[in-house]
């Protein structure tokens, strides 16, 4: 699905992203962990190309085969949808309307009774029944964040990009993010990329790991291969417990070494 390959990016004299190699299958998902500063939102911006990546600078990006640098904006839109980490200022259209401007893309002169049915789905998917005729300028953090999550799930792109999706959400949204993303991934065998502070909920959900660090990839793999104490310590500077109870990992910090 996504294949990226040597891939430099440098914001002025600074080298934010360091000769990166990384691989999202159909259908899987890849969670991008590591400390602030680590390079992956800059990552994303790159691959949904809001960061200009320059000629020089990367050896290759594409999606499906296709190079994610020759492809047009429309293109480039049906084929990946993206969340960011801040939502920006907000806009005084209804929340269904909001939804709906995922479906722009992929717009026809035929396409509106179909584009209504998806876009239904989403809200009940997402559970914004209640939020559904609200202003989305009057809505909380919290609730934007789901909203974009379901505008971007209307995309129907073969690409999911998420940053930070779960940072504005309580525990209950949380769960409810995160298990969107993964019927996403399973129902329309989307690949999914999510950067994300919450190791466990990575861990818990994700099919591998990538653990950045000064723009350049520490570890990746399994969560057991990726989250280990060495790892933790190295690109976090704490010392913490790792483990799982049943299927469900877990990681908790003890101190600064």
């Amino acid at each position: 699905m996504l294949n990226i390959s040597g891939l430099h990016y440098r914001h002025g004299k600074r080298l934010i992203l360091d000769n990166i190699d990384l691989q999202v299958g159909a259908g899987e998902i890849v969670g991008l962990v590591g400390p602030n500063g680590a390079g992956k939102s800059t990552l994303l911006k790159c691959i949904n190309r809001i960061n200009r990546v320059m000629p020089s600078q990367h050896a290759r990006m594409t999606l499906a085969g296709d190079n994610l640098q020759d492809m047009s904006r429309r293109n480039l839109a049906r084929a990946i949808a993206y969340v960011p980490q801040h939502t920006g200022p907000a806009m005084s259209l209804r929340v269904a309307d909001m939804i709906a401007l995922g479906r722009a893309p992929h717009r026809t002169w035929n396409s509106g009774e179909r584009d209504h049915r998806i876009v239904l789905d989403a809200i009940e998917r997402l559970k914004l029944q209640e939020l559904a005729l609200r202003p989305y300028d009057e809505l909380s953090g919290g609730e934007r964040q789901r909203v974009l999550l379901a505008r971007a799930l209307v995309q129907q792109g073969r690409l999911l990009l998420l940053d930070e999706p779960t940072s504005d959400l309580d525990l209950h949204h949380q769960l409810e993010a995160m298990t969107a993303a993964r019927e996403i991934a399973d129902a329309q065998g989307s690949g999914v990329l999510i950067a994300i502070h919450d190791l466990a909920l990575a861990a818990r959900f994700a099919d591998r790991l990538v653990m950045l660090r000064e723009g350049r990839v520490v570890a990746q793999g399994h969560w057991r291969e990726v989250l280990t104490p060495q790892h933790i310590e190295a690109v976090y500077g704490v010392s913490a417990r790792i483990g799982s109870d049943g299927d469900i990992p877990y990681v908790i910090p003890l101190r600064t070494p």
